[in-house]
């Protein structure tokens, strides 16, 4: 734990990525793994946040900004992974039920518009969310 808390910060947004683009990769481009990984990122940063500074107030504003870089990059994941996807919407031939992916809404067209800002715009705030609750969860229990 505290190689982590005092390792460069280029090296821990590397081991970041790389473990980010892991989660995506096993989770075959639905970012639940991502969203599961922001846990371990929100307990983790205060950790981090600590051995910098003591002051509560600096290591909330840290441990947000990890939660903030660490949703782009998953936002960032997402919009490579699930964007040229968006191109069917402009074809008027594409047959969307053959996308593969849920169909659970009334028109596949609305289907898949709602899996489009699910996996786009829904789920890396959704690890956002899941990356501060796990550092307040954390800052709470510490005391």
């Amino acid at each position: 734990m505290r190689k982590l808390d005092s390792m460069k910060p280029f090296w821990a947004f590397t081991l970041y990525v790389l473990a980010d683009t892991l989660c995506a990769g096993v989770g075959m481009g639905v970012p639940i793994f991502n969203i599961g990984f922001g846990f371990v990122v929100g307990w983790l940063s205060v950790g981090r946040a600590r051995a910098q500074t003591p002051d509560l107030r600096a290591v909330l504003r840290k441990a947000l900004h990890y939660a903030l870089v660490t949703s782009a990059w998953t936002l960032l994941l997402m919009w490579v992974i699930w964007g040229p996807f968006t191109l069917k919407l402009f074809d008027p031939s594409a047959d969307l039920t053959k996308t593969g992916i849920p169909l659970i809404l009334y028109n596949p067209m609305a289907s898949f518009i709602g899996w489009q800002v699910l996996m786009m715009l829904i789920s890396p705030f959704l690890q956002l969310l899941t990356t501060v609750f796990a550092a307040t969860l954390r800052l709470a229990t510490e005391g």
